[in-house]
């Protein structure tokens, strides 16, 4: 037959033990914790990820600018690279004209397998050089998303092993309580001295 023990650590018992109480009561924090604190903490630094890189896309942006170059050189015959997470692209030699001090040229990084002649989209420094184009919105969100996940499951792990560690520690007191009451008790049942 079964029997309803369901909330046993929390009766008045006398089987129940004051680690069973903290057990208990750990159990229940750990688990609102989980809930409620765990995602909390991630949506805080998802916020602030977003807010930085957002601050860091701007910064990026006002020390470069775009302009429409001309390829003039030819990409090398060496594997093309894929540039932080986007395409693959290449190093090639880049014409454009500026207005203050006319034509100019540059290496830029440009599309793998573009071809002389072809106008491309190019990002220079405020020294006329070529850098990589800033982080748009999506890596933005990306590294928003990331952040958040994993300070929040990062969070709930903290949150875990400090209950295995309470638990453990519930339960070594547990059996020196039940080893104390034994060595109490036994001598009653056994008719053994202790």
């Amino acid at each position: 037959m079964r029997s309803r023990v369901r909330g046993w650590r929390r009766r008045p018992s006398p089987l129940r033990r004051r680690s069973d109480v903290v057990e208990a009561w750990t159990l229940l924090a750990v688990a609102v914790t989980l809930v409620v604190v765990a995602p909390l903490v991630g949506v805080f630094a998802a916020w602030w990820a977003h807010d930085d890189a957002r601050a860091t896309v701007k910064e990026r942006r006002e020390g470069r600018r775009q302009v429409r170059a001309e390829v003039v050189g030819r990409t090398s015959n060496a594997v093309p690279m894929a540039y932080g997470g986007r395409r693959p692209s290449a190093n090639v030699t880049v014409r454009w004209t500026d207005p203050a001090n006319g034509p100019r040229t540059a290496t830029a990084h440009v599309p793998a397998g573009t071809r002389p002649g072809e106008t491309v989209d190019v990002w220079l420094d405020s020294r006329g050089r070529g850098v990589a184009p800033p982080p748009d919105d999506t890596a933005v969100w990306q590294h928003t998303v990331t952040i958040g996940v994993c300070v929040t499951v990062g969070t709930g792990a903290l949150i875990l092993l400090g209950h295995t560690v309470v638990r453990h520690t519930a339960m070594s007191r547990r059996m020196a309580e039940w080893e104390a009451e034994w060595a109490h008790t036994e001598p009653e049942w056994t008719g053994r001295r202790a």
